[in-house]
């Protein structure tokens, strides 16, 4: 008998999966992966639909919704990026990289703005008028919320209620606090900003979906880095809504969109409707796409399949790694063979050139 259940969680080669249709801790099912799928190298992340046999083998990964490699997560309703407004400071440039790697993966995002209760009531009104100018306009929905005062949480379980999520964003900027107080039962560790460094320490350290009954969030590890270095140039501009729109009118169908290169390009003209900071992460997040072109340019993009299918049977695929490893080894069985056969005939040894 099969079933099919949702991973919840992962440790080492162990995997927890719901069953659909049940709830609850001790509703989770102990999992290995068949073989098979380990000889395939067949990835599997927190959120992803599976089948399961009685032997509690994962025998197979449904068709994903969506999938996002960092935070490695699929499945999702919306992706809650999480900034603070202070401690860590707020960061512009990486809140733009969260939202163009959640339009490259097509995962709807909510911004959430939390530690509201660090900053006095004009610079607080200041900065979510900043932020509502830049982001509204671009189609996102916006929460402020405070951890510590609870402040905002009722319109965050609106806006996700019924939906299963996963929050990112920096380390350090209040993402085990939501939850907490989402649910203090779940307890998650969590830390402040380091002193020294002035940025967020890692307290998550594995992904795992935290069922709140009206909605369910997938709590994953913060990461303090990511670059663009699977886009080419000509398509990054697809990721800014801004720009994706000013770019049709462009002279040239390659542009890139640069101030100074071309003064007909129809997104340097309209540059005053762009806000600035969403402009500079464009250039910046440009530059490593650069780097990605000019890597793909002299190696190319091809992978070597891991599976392959014969009378609509699945199997796996020996890599051209292992096949050359098992040439050399018949090979030198040859040789042994040759060398045996000599010297029992009197014959002279000379391979140095027969076989490689």
């Amino acid at each position: 008998m099969k079933m099919i259940g949702t991973v919840y969680k992962i440790h080492s080669d162990f995997y927890y999966v719901m069953p659909n249709g049940k709830k609850g801790d001790t509703a989770l099912v102990e999992c290995k992966l068949r073989e098979i799928l380990k000889k395939k190298k067949e990835r599997i992340v927190v959120g992803d639909f599976v089948e399961i046999e009685n032997n509690n083998a994962i025998v197979k990964v449904l068709t994903r919704k969506n999938f996002c490699k960092r935070p490695a997560v699929s499945n999702l309703d919306l992706m809650l990026v999480v900034s603070a407004l202070l401690e860590p400071d707020l960061n512009f440039t990486q809140l733009n990289r969260y939202l163009t790697f959640l339009k490259y993966h097509k995962i709807p995002a909510l911004l959430c703005f939390n530690k509201d209760d660090l900053t006095n009531e004009a610079e607080l009104s200041i900065m979510k008028e900043k932020i509502s100018n830049i982001y509204k306009p671009l189609g996102y929905e916006i929460v402020f919320t405070s951890a510590l005062s609870k402040d905002g949480l009722c319109d965050l379980k609106k806006l996700i209620k019924g939906k299963t999520i996963a929050l990112t964003g920096q380390s350090g900027v209040g993402k085990s606090s939501i939850l907490n107080a989402l649910n203090p039962e779940f307890n998650i560790r969590t830390k402040n900003v380091s002193e020294k460094l002035k940025r967020g320490v890692h307290t998550t350290r594995h992904s795992e979906i935290l069922d709140f009954g009206d909605f369910k969030i997938t709590d994953t590890p913060g990461f303090s880095r990511l670059t663009f270095d699977f886009i080419l140039p000509k398509d990054l501009g697809d990721y800014f809504p801004e720009i994706k729109e000013l770019k049709k009118e462009c002279k040239y169908s390659d542009c890139l969109h640069i101030l100074g290169e071309d003064e007909e390009c129809n997104v340097i003209k309209n540059l005053d409707t762009i806000d600035i900071s969403r402009y500079e992460s464009y250039v910046e997040f440009l530059s490593e796409a650069k780097k990605y072109k000019e890597k793909v340019t002299y190696e190319g993009t091809k992978e070597e399949t891991t599976s392959k299918t014969n009378n609509n049977k699945d199997f796996a695929k020996i890599s051209n790694k292992k096949r050359a490893v098992s040439r050399k080894k018949i090979n030198q069985a040859t040789k042994n063979l040759v060398l045996q056969h000599r010297e029992k005939y009197g014959q002279e040894n000379d391979l140095e050139n027969e076989y490689d």
